[in-house]
């Protein structure tokens, strides 16, 4: 006989979980396209390719694409150091590496333009280098680095974690050099977790609001971001215009699901031949 479980049967969990993303989820995203289903081709063309909102996307895409490759590698290297060596304060470290995730993104991005201003600590040493950062599209950047770092540092150690140091005794004892270790043992095991990370980051950072908001300085056809651009339709009562803008937006962030779910296949995959 069937032993009985701690929730209900099937059916019902699964009827419940599906009119709860129906709700949550599904139908909410479902009116924005039913809000661009009156546009006309040229209605479209009109609100999408725009030179405001393509000057918006490209700085969007890539500056999220910059802030994503930075997060790859400096984020893999704060997750080899926090596994792989002990030293005092270890467990702070690891406990600051969230603080993004914690912090409300106004907060940091208040100090973000604080620090790199100017006047600030390290702006005024940037302005000494005829680098200027806040209010600028480096400053975008440097906020999106921000708010993207944990992602890839949290999809990397755990796989660091179960690696099997008996693999990397069995590469020098056949002669490799740490650098041949590291290329054809540890990096093919760790490539699907940074990828994933990064393509987290990069999801994060197409869509970020707050933290960027003030270090951009968010001016048209320079600094202005996707978000922030359909906040300024919305303001300025153009409802259709946003909507078609958000729309956009939304395919991006499918197509960017489905990357992180064959990403996360991946090393699935993978884990079986790492044991």
């Amino acid at each position: 006989m069937r032993s009985a479980g701690v929730l209900p049967g099937f059916r019902l969990t699964l009827g419940f979980t599906l009119l709860y993303l129906a709700l949550v989820v599904v139908v909410p995203l479902a009116t924005l396209f039913t809000g661009t289903a009156s546009f006309s081709l040229a209605g479209l063309q009109k609100a999408l390719l725009s030179a405001r909102v393509l000057s918006a996307f490209r700085l969007s895409i890539g500056a999220s694409l910059a802030a994503a490759g930075f997060t790859a590698v400096f984020g893999f290297l704060v997750a080899w150091v926090l596994v792989r060596y002990p030293f005092p304060g270890r467990q702070a470290v690891d406990a600051l590496v969230d603080l993004p995730f914690a912090l409300p993104t106004a907060v940091g991005g208040i100090a973000l333009t604080a620090l790199w201003s100017d006047n600030g600590w390290l702006g005024r040493l940037a302005a000494a280098g005829g680098v200027k950062v806040a209010f600028t599209p480096l400053g975008v950047v440097v906020a999106l680095i921000f708010i993207g770092f944990p992602f890839v540092v949290r999809m990397v150690q755990p796989v660091l974690q179960d690696l099997d140091p008996a693999l990397e005794e069995a590469a020098a004892s056949l002669g490799a050099s740490r650098l041949q270790t590291f290329r054809r043992v540890i990096l093919p095991q760790a490539a699907p977790a940074v990828l994933s990370g990064a393509v987290l980051a990069f999801a994060r950072a197409l869509g970020e609001y707050g933290t960027v908001v003030f270090i951009s300085g968010n001016l048209p056809l320079r600094t202005e971001t996707v978000p922030f651009l359909i906040l300024a339709r919305l303001e300025q009562y153009d409802y259709a215009g946003a909507t078609a803008v958000a729309v956009l937006m939304l395919l991006f962030a499918a197509g960017l699901l489905l990357t992180v779910g064959a990403l996360q296949r991946e090393g699935r995959a993978a884990a079986p031949a790492r044991r």
